[in-house]
This record gives structure tokens, sequence and C-alpha cells, in this order.
């Protein structure tokens, strides 16, 4: 039974008081792995005892100065969110710069309130009340808990700021351990993007530049199969970078203190490519005086990136299925096998399916490389790549041309930005190299790059006029040029241009053609 005030006739202020702290006590003694947890009830008892519309516990992070809500009674997750503040920063962040409660009996007189989270504004019909007061924990401050409530001016507000700073020290334990803890995983997270970000940059090697979503896509799959001795299909058009790629891939492997032995397969004639993949014994042909090792022994225990593998003969193609089957291969003019252990990469920027239909490619072949297919997007795909890839080339042009480039003007970045790139990163680099030595003021400007990028507003050959007069003119241009093809002939020239005669007669007249002129 509870007990009553003899004056007032209402239930005791001092053994509610009590009874709070009781079950504040209780629920901070209890084992639990959850600290976030019991810091949730106990806000909400508070909640309840005080009548408070709002209770919100912050904890400072002492790595970054911030002051983080780690539980808001009375909050939704989103409004919990916005409560990030610094030190000094509203009355939350003094209360922790200086240790002292701040009491304000109305909001809405005080511009020291900075109103973060959004919440006065849901119950701003009222007057509103804040108490804050900070978390000690052996004289140092962890945090702050702090109160909302409807403004009375029957309520002695240092009554609350009283049992706000009792329940505070009684958490200021549980709090701390929170802090440490909220700590610990941010120092963790720091560490493991650090070490991702070390991770790539030691698998990826220097010219491989891109953050776009689509390049990271294609970051991680390097990241995953470099480390493995799987076949790599490397697919892309002309000029992506699939020679970074592969360098990446090996370099990225246990292999990387092996040989990497590369091959253009389209650069070497069919007479010789068998010959220089699996070598010759003396004898084998005319002209081969010596025993010649091919490039597969070259790169025993390491790895050998065959470029252009859709232009492999035929011939040639029969016996790399063999060698990705059973490792092993003969030199020409022997019949002894030889076992070899190497990690192949291809890379091609035709379509192995479609040369596989016309019989030019094997099926089998096709299979037994497409182990591990990896996409490199043209650079149309990845356009936000520009600019970091346009400053990359700027570096590596003033190293290697002594040129003595600051910056790239806006204008320049903007006709980078909307070209196609049809030579995709081969074409850039040739662009901006080009640029780099016509510049005359350490900038490149618009005007420094190929005529190829040029808009009509950056050359000053900007069409002028309405829609209508500029098709016009378009318009009559084709039909004066069906005119002089035909010699003046209206119908043959109507019929060219995929109109009847009578609309050719409407334009005639509607821009005063004379066919007469046309006619021989």
């Amino acid at each position: 039974m509870a007990d009553f005030c003899k004056k007032t006739g209402g239930e005791c202020y001092g053994i509610r008081e009590l009874n709070l702290l009781l079950e504040i006590s209780a629920v901070l003694n209890k084992p639990t792995h959850d600290l976030k947890n019991n810091l949730h009830i106990v806000v909400a008892h508070l909640a309840e005892y005080l009548h408070a519309e709002r209770v919100i516990l912050t904890i400072l992070n002492r790595t970054n100065s911030q002051i983080y809500i780690e539980v808001g009674f009375g909050l939704t997750k989103a409004e919990q969110g916005k409560g990030t503040y610094n030190i000094g920063e509203g009355i939350i962040g003094k209360v922790v710069e200086t240790g002292v409660p701040i009491v304000i009996p109305r909001i809405r007189d005080d511009d020291t309130y900075v109103n973060k989270t959004g919440t006065v504004s849901n119950i701003a019909s009222k007057e509103v009340s804040f108490i804050c007061v900070p978390i000690k924990n052996e004289n140092e401050i962890v945090g702050t808990l702090s109160i909302h409530r409807i403004y009375n001016r029957h309520i002695t507000f240092s009554e609350d700021a009283r049992i706000l700073s009792i329940i505070g020290s009684m958490v200021a334990q549980s709090v701390r351990n929170r802090q440490q803890l909220l700590e610990e995983i941010e120092h963790l997270q720091d560490e493991n993007r650090l070490l991702q970000t070390q991770l790539k940059e030691r698998i990826l090697p220097k010219g491989i530049v891109g953050n776009s979503s689509k390049m990271s896509e294609v970051f991680d799959l390097i990241e995953k199969v470099a480390p493995t001795n799987a076949t790599v299909l490397i697919r892309g058009e002309s000029g992506v970078g699939k020679e970074l790629i592969a360098d990446a891939l090996h370099f990225g492997s246990e292999r990387k203190h092996k040989p990497f032995i590369k091959v253009n397969c389209a650069a070497l004639p069919d007479s010789l490519i068998e010959s220089e993949l699996f070598g010759h014994e003396r004898g084998a042909f005319t002209g081969a005086n010596t025993i010649r090792i091919g490039r597969f022994e070259a790169a025993e225990g390491g790895t050998i990136f065959l470029d252009e593998i859709g232009d492999l003969p035929a011939s040639t193609q029969v016996k790399m299925l063999r060698v990705l089957q059973e490792r092993e291969f003969e030199r020409l003019g022997s019949s002894k096998p030889i076992k070899v252990d190497v990690r192949i990469i291809c890379a091609t920027n035709r379509n192995l399916e479609e040369l596989v239909e016309k019989n030019e490619f094997r099926e089998d072949l096709f299979y037994r490389i497409n182990v591990f297919p990896l996409y490199i997007p043209p650079l149309r795909e990845r356009i936000n790549d520009v600019p970091a890839l346009a400053d990359y080339f700027i570096q590596k042009c003033n190293k290697s041309h002594n040129t003595k480039i600051k910056r790239i003007s806006s204008s320049a970045i903007d006709m980078l930005m909307v070209y196609h790139w049809p030579g995709n990163i081969r074409e850039l680099q040739n662009c901006i190299e080009r640029a780099c030595i016509l510049s005359t003021d350490a900038v490149i400007r618009s005007h420094n790059l190929p005529p190829t990028l040029q808009t009509s507003e950056s050359s000053k050959t900007k069409t002028k006029g309405t829609l209508d007069a500029i098709l016009g003119n378009v318009e009559k241009q084709m039909i004066q040029e069906a005119l002089l093809a035909s010699r003046g002939n209206i119908a043959k020239a109507a019929e060219s241009l995929g109109i009847t005669e009578r609309i050719m007669g409407i334009r005639l007249k509607t821009y005063s053609i004379d066919s007469k002129r046309f006619k021989q």
C-alpha cells in the first residue's frame, strides 16, 4: 500500500523518489551483456516519474570529441540520429564543456537551445522546460542526462535537477562502460577501413583509377579472385585497361614473386604463335637451329597473360585446351610432354559467344577459360571517374614531358564529362597528353582539347534561332540536295525523300525554291 503525505493527502514524494531509486538500482545491478537495454529501462522509469515528454541520455566520444544520443525516450530513430553535438554546441554541448547543470524554464525564451532533433516542434503549442545535467565518472564527464517537460510554475526545477544528478551518478559507470565499448568499435571500424584501403592499394597497381560504383565492384572481384589460382577471363572494349587488371591479379596473388609473362595473341603470326607459346626443338622447322623455350615454360610457377585470346588460331586452340585440362604440352618437333604450373589469365574485346556460334572459337575452350569472367565497363558507363583519371594523367604527363600543368578548367572538365569516349581510357590519356603539351599557362582549357571534343558552344559555332527555324533550314537544304540529284525532277526528288509529290510542291512553295534552277 502506498504511503500518503499527511499534509497534502497525496502519495508521499520521498517514498516515490525512494522507490524510483530502488527500481533503477535493481536494473543497473542486474547482470546483462546489453548495457544499452538497461539504460533504456532507466530513462523510461525516469520519464514516468517526472512526467517528462522526452528523456535524452548522451555519451561523449573522446576519440572524435562528438556527443551522441545513446538513448532517447520519446524520440524516433530519425530524431535520435540528428542529435549529434560538438563540445560547447547547444545546451548539451555546454554542459559537457563546463560540467555544470543548465535549467531552461521556457525553451522559447532561450536562444541557446538549438533543437537539433526537431522534437520541440511536436509540442510547440505548449511551453516546454529543459533541464540538462552532466554525467560524471571519477570527475570525468562521460555524457549528459536531460529532460523535456511541460512548463509548470508549481514545480521546483532545482528538485528535478537534483534527481537527474542522482540518477546520473548511478548510471555513470554503465555509461562509461558503454562509452569505452563505442570508442573501441569505432577504432576497429577505422582500422578496418584503413586495412581495406591498404589492401586495395597493395593489390591494384599504378594506373588503375576509379571510385565509381561499377569500378568498386570490379575492385571487389579482383580482391576475391586474385589470391586464388582460378583462370580469369577479362572482358571489355579496347582501351579499358585489361592489361592493368591482369597486373593486379598477378601481383595480388601468391605468385607475385614468380614470372609474369604477357603474350598478345593478335600480334603474333599464325605460323609463329605455337612456337612462341610452347617452344620448339632443334630442327622442328626451317630456321629452328636451337632449342627454344616457349612462353608457358618461361612462366613456370607464375602467371601467363594471353591478351586478345579471341584471335588465337584454331590449330593453337586445341593445344591450349590441353594445357588448361592437363597442365601439359609438347614443344614443336617433340613428343615428350612437359608439365607446367602456370596460372592463366586471358583477355579479349571480342564477343566469344558469337565466335563460338560461327565455329571460329572452340566451345570447350571457351568454357575452360571462362571460369571467372571479369567485365571491365567502358569509360562512358563510369563517366564520374573522368576527373580522377584526368588528374592522374596530368601528373603522369608532368613527369614524362616536364610540363607544369596545375589544373584543368571547369569548361574543359564539362567537355570531358559529356564526351562518349569510344576509345575509352586510352583515348582520354592521349587527349590529356595533347592538352598538356598545348597549354601555355599551366591550365588545360577547353580550346586545348581535340576538335572531336569541341561543342558548338566551346567552338563558338552554336546554331542560333528557334527549333522550327533550325529544322526549316535543314529541311530546305535536304530538298535542294534532292532536286540537284534528280536534276530538277520533282517526282524523283519527292520519292528519294519519302514524301508525296503534293507535299513536295507545298515545301517548294513554302521555301520559295524554283525547281527549274536545278535542271540542266
